[in-house]
């Protein structure tokens, strides 16, 4: 591995223009195809295979004038005075006459044909089906829709809006570029020189590029959910700037010494190229991993982001030289003083030590900090945004608290049953058992008159829940319809189905909730598989994924209290609380993984390359902390940077993630691999590299530490054939 890097960074060294070039074709050709193929994003988070998209899919075939796959829209006009006054009908009468007319709709429940007139006759709410998914609806439908308002508005009434088809897509912010501006200042702190901090800067952004537009070349063919690019996005300019970091500051190690430039580029590539390799690996593992949990949204946000990942990684170890044949000797060393020469090199020593002396109570008091930060995760509620969630000053807030006071929280979130009549002899008969059933659940819920399609065969019944479309009573009321499934079935041979966005949602939020555990074991016994490769040890893999586990539960434990408790929502921009987001916790896991095995690589490869080359293992870890802690610490405040810009996006589940990431690097890097880690490797000495001869035998040697091509290269009669090859 090492030789073919070490040939490979010599080879685009000295072909650089050639080497460029071909990145730039790349670019340019995929950043056209973007402008011309692209296609339209889905915010949709349906799973196939659950109960309610099933029913969804029936409904399509069988009842399609029911149009409930379709985007809803939630219409609430109100006023201090009575809504059903002469000046008021008239009113909601122009209201419906206009969702009417808007673009792409396909029904409008009247409110005074309905009679969904609040009881103390205020507001009125109105219910809007469309033909098309929320997905689908551009922002020229919305603004159809919001228009329909006017006449009322002008006459005096208040009119709000809710539903999946008021939503927007989830959109990058602007400010999140601070990040990178961040990300700059870390990187010119580190190598003191602009040149230097601007290398890394530029190859990441460049592979940032070619994956971003891959991305929106394939939505032309593929449907891609809205969130996809995003989290390429995060994850790629922060793993970007990492590895080219990670190169460049061996290379201007090499530089120092006395080597030439190009052998400076090839030397760097073998060695900090093949932690690269390694660390790009456990990351594009446990992305690629989310494929394997079957849910297809999260599957193709993994799948790209590891192809970004993947782009970073042959950047680094391809255009990054060609680049660094540019800059030559140039960055040999730092022309912008920032600090005295005793710098954080000499200060990772001293904390090294320091750990070293006191590895009993520093391990205990990291231990104890992991544990308290981690309480909050224990009431973790998970769940999928709705209006409730909706920042509060919305209109789909307002239409929702609106909605809850005067008709009861149920309403924001109807339950929609279908019940298949095609096996019943007295489908009447079979119906009303059905509606009977529900309605006599000790939920109390209301039912509304049923719907029967052309054939008679399939008809729809509309549920009110007392409680929340977020709340466990209804998450207990949708299990509790489900359970009447069964004796429906033997006494009249119907079978009913419960559907509905808020069916959907309690889906998908179980279908991860179980899907957490088998991946977790999946990407950390992979990812253990491959560290113990790296690095020929039980123990050090072991360690590495037990503190990646104590950095987990900490974030979660995070999250719960900024997005569920509300602490320091102020401070960080957070508009809303309530449930978590169903889907971070299994992508906060995969991604945060592959990011933590990231500093583990990095760290602990350079203690493994002191320790091969003869160092007592209390002096390898020193010297390789010293080495490693540098890059790290600019790494992980360069990942912080990166993932906090995007807290401050106007979607709650970018935020989430940007947040939780931010965090999740925060602990793992400072207090796991910077803390408990050099602590546990003084604690177990030469335990730490333990292998079994067996095992020693069985695995290949990857020579990660370049051990084979030190000594090939700086071996007289083998330096003079590699110099005569050139």
């Amino acid at each position: 591995m090492a030789s073919f890097l070490y040939r490979l960074g010599r080879f685009s060294f000295r072909r650089r223009v050639l080497v460029t070039a071909v990145w730039a074709a790349v670019l340019v050709a995929l950043g056209a195809g973007a402008l011309t193929l692209s296609g339209q994003l889905s915010n949709s988070v349906t799973i196939p295979g659950t109960e309610s998209q099933k029913a969804i899919d029936q409904l399509a075939d069988r009842f399609p004038e029911a149009a409930a796959g379709g985007a809803t829209a939630r219409v609430v006009i109100s006023t201090p005075g009575d809504i059903t006054d002469e000046a008021g009908r008239a009113a909601i009468t122009g209201l419906v006459t206009g969702l009417k007319d808007a673009p792409k709709v396909a029904g409008v429940a009247d409110p005074l044909q309905m009679q969904a007139i609040s009881p103390d006759k205020h507001v009125a709410l109105a219910q809007v089906s469309y033909r098309v998914p929320g997905f689908e609806l551009t922002d020229a439908d919305r603004d159809g829709l919001m228009a329909a308002a006017d006449s009322a508005r002008a006459a005096g009434y208040t009119v709000e809006f809710g539903g999946d088809a008021v939503q927007a897509m989830p959109a990058t912010n602007a400010t999140e570029g601070l990040g990178v501006a961040v990300a700059a200042v870390v990187l010119i702190i580190t190598f003191g020189s602009l040149l230097a901090a601007g290398i890394p800067l530029l190859t990441a952004l460049i592979g940032v590029g070619i994956g971003m537009a891959g991305i929106t070349t394939a939505s032309g063919f593929l449907e891609l959910n809205t969130n996809t690019p995003v989290l390429a996005l995060m994850i790629g300019l922060a793993v970007g700037i990492d590895y080219a970091l990670f190169i460049v500051s061996r290379y201007r190690h090499e530089l120092t010494i006395g080597r030439d430039p190009e052998e400076a580029a090839g030397r760097a590539t073998g060695t900090a190229g093949s932690a690269v390799v390694f660390a790009g690996l456990t990351v594009i593992i446990a992305l690629a991993g989310l494929t394997v949990v079957g849910i297809p949204f999260l599957g193709e946000m993994g799948i790209a982001a590891a192809i970004t990942v993947a782009i970073a990684v042959v950047i680094a170890l391809t255009l990054l030289p060609a680049v660094l044949g540019f800059a030559g000797g140039k960055l040999a060393g730092g022309k912008i003083r920032l600090r005295r020469k005793e710098n954080a090199t000499t200060h990772g020593e001293r904390w090294a030590r320091f750990v070293a002396r006191r590895r009993i109570p520093v391990l205990i008091a990291a231990i104890a900090g992991l544990a308290i930060v981690a309480i909050p995760a224990a009431s973790m509620q998970l769940g999928l945004p709705n209006d409730s969630t909706a920042a509060p000053d919305t209109t789909q807030r307002k239409a929702y608290d609106t909605v809850a006071r005067s008709f009861g929280e149920g309403a924001n979130g109807p339950l929609v049953i279908v019940v298949d009549l095609s096996g019943s002899a007295d489908r009447q008969a079979a119906l009303q058992q059905a509606a009977a059933g529900i309605g006599g659940l000790p939920e109390r819920p209301i039912v509304t008159p049923p719907k029967t399609n052309r054939a008679g065969d399939l008809a729809l019944l509309t549920v009110i829940p007392k409680s929340g479309p977020s709340s466990t009573a209804t998450e207990d009321l949708v299990s509790d319809i489900r359970g009447l499934n069964a004796g429906l079935g033997t006494a009249t041979g119907a079978s009913l189905a419960v559907t509905g966005q808020t069916a959907a949602n309690i889906d998908v939020s179980e279908k991860l909730a179980d899907a957490m555990l088998p991946y977790l074991a999946l990407i950390v016994g992979l990812a253990f598989l491959l560290l113990m490769l790296v690095f020929r040890s039980i123990v050090v893999p072991l360690k590495a994924t037990l503190g990646f586990l104590g950095s987990v539960v900490a974030t979660f434990g995070a999250v719960v209290a900024v997005f569920q408790w509300g602490w320091l929502t102020d401070l960080l921009g957070v508009k809303t609380t309530g449930p978590i987001m169903s889907m971070l916790p299994i992508l906060l896991i995969g991604v945060l993984f592959g990011l933590a095995m990231d500093y583990q690589v990095f760290l602990v490869t350079r203690m493994r390359e002191e320790y091969v080359h003869g160092a007592d293992p209390q002096q390898a870890m020193v010297t390789g902390f010293r080495h490693g802690s540098r890059v790290v610490v600019a790494a992980a405040l360069i990942m912080i940077s990166v993932f906090a810009g995007f807290v401050l996006a106007e979607s709650s589940l970018i935020q989430s993630i940007g947040f939780a990431l931010a965090f999740g690097v925060l602990v793992d890097a400072f207090v796991i691999r910077m803390t408990i880690v050099p602590a546990l490797m003084s604690l177990l000495g030469r335990g730490a590299w333990w292998l079994p001869k067996w095992l020693d035998r069985v695995l290949p040697d990857v020579d990660v530490e370049g051990e084979k091509l030190a000594k090939q290269l700086d071996a007289p009669d083998e330096r003079e054939l590699v110099d005569a090859s050139k």
